[in-house]
C-alpha cells in the first residue's frame, strides 16, 4: 500500500488494485489509515538534528492545492536542500505554510539553526525580495548567490517577444565574463545600449550585482554547482511527476505524506559525492577556513 501510495496512487485506486490482483476488500478509508502510520516517521525526519556545517544550501518553493473548510486553497512548501561536508546532497528541511515570503523564510532559516546548523558557506535562492536579509539576519556569514536563471527569466519580463532574443545574447557577457570586474564592465555596456528603452531590466541586474557575482569567486567546478538553483529544481521536478496527477489534496497531512514517501525514494538514489568533490572543498577550505 505505500509503495503505491509514493507511486502517486490515490486511496480508491489502490484498493481497487488489491481487489483485482488479490480479492481483497480494504476500503479507501482503510488504505488512508494505513498511510497514515508514516506520519510519526514524517514528523521524526523533518525535525531531526542537521550537521553544524553545510557548504551549499539551495532554497526554493513548491505550491500545492489542498481543501480546507469546503474551500480550495494554495499552499507553499519550502524546500531546503544542502550538500554536506562529504558533497553529499541531502533535504534538509520541508515547511508549509500559505503563502511564500522573505518573513516566513526567516523562520526556516531560524528551525535549522535551532536544529544544529551553526554555519552556511553560499547559498543559492531565487530573487524573492528580501530573501537575503532573512539569510544574513540568520547566518550573517553566507554569502548568497542569487539564481543567474531565474535572474534572466525575471528580467526578460520587461522586454516584448521580438526582441527577447537580442537581449538575451547581449546578456551572455555579463555572466559568462571571467571574473566580476569583467562582468560589471559588461553590465555597464549592456545598461548603456538597453538602459533607456528597458529600463528594469537593466535595473535588475545593478540592483542585484552583489548578490549575482558570488558565483565569479570560484573556478568551474563550484560555478556550475552554485550559479542556478539546478540542484533543488531537479529534485522538484521528479517530485512533480508523481503529484501532477493530483488535483487537490484531502488536507495538509496527505500533502506531507505523499511528499515525503516520494521524496525517500528519490534520496535513496543520493549515495555518491558532487561531481569534482574534492577540488570544490580545497576551493572552500582556502576561501573559507
Amino acid at each position: 500500500v505505500l509503495s503505491m501510495y509514493a507511486r502517486g496512487m490515490g486511496t480508491r485506486a489502490i484498493s481497487d488494485y488489491i481487489r483485482e490482483m488479490y480479492a481483497m476488500e480494504i476500503s479507501a478509508t482503510e488504505i488512508s489509515r494505513i498511510t497514515d502510520a508514516v506520519l510519526p516517521a514524517v514528523n521524526e525526519w523533518r525535525n531531526r538534528p542537521l550537521d553544524a556545517v553545510y557548504p551549499f544550501v539551495f532554497l526554493d518553493c513548491m505550491h500545492y492545492k489542498i481543501r480546507h473548510n469546503g474551500s480550495v486553497e494554495s499552499r507553499a512548501i519550502y524546500n531546503i536542500l544542502g550538500v554536506d561536508i562529504d558533497g553529499r546532497k541531502d533535504l534538509i528541511g520541508l515547511y508549509l505554510s500559505e503563502t511564500e515570503g522573505a518573513k516566513f523564510w526567516l523562520s526556516v532559516l531560524t528551525d535549522l539553526k535551532q536544529r544544529g546548523v551553526e554555519d552556511i558557506l553560499i547559498a543559492c535562492i531565487d530573487g524573492l525580495k528580501g530573501f537575503p536579509e532573512a539569510i544574513e539576519a540568520v547566518f550573517p556569514n553566507t554569502r548568497v548567490q542569487l539564481c543567474i536563471v531565474h535572474q534572466i527569466r525575471s528580467s526578460m519580463k520587461y522586454v516584448p517577444d521580438k526582441e527577447k532574443k537580442t537581449v538575451m545574447e547581449d546578456l551572455k557577457p555579463v555572466y559568462k565574463a571571467v571574473n566580476a570586474e569583467q562582468g560589471y564592465e559588461r553590465l555597464l555596456e549592456f545598461e548603456e545600449k538597453w538602459g533607456k528603452k528597458y529600463p528594469l531590466t537593466a535595473r535588475s541586474w545593478l540592483q542585484n550585482w552583489d548578490n549575482l557575482s558570488t558565483f565569479f569567486e570560484y573556478d568551474g567546478d563550484v560555478r556550475r554547482v552554485i550559479y542556478t538553483t539546478n540542484p533543488i529544481e531537479g529534485m522538484h521536478r521528479q517530485v512533480r511527476k508523481i503529484t501532477k496527477t493530483k488535483g487537490a489534496f484531502t488536507s495538509e497531512q496527505a500533502l506531507l505524506k505523499l511528499l515525503y514517501l516520494v521524496i525517500r525514494e528519490i534520496t535513496k538514489k543520493w549515495t555518491m559525492p558532487i561531481h569534482n568533490w574534492g577540488l570544490t572543498i580545497s576551493q572552500l577550505y582556502i576561501k573559507f577556513g
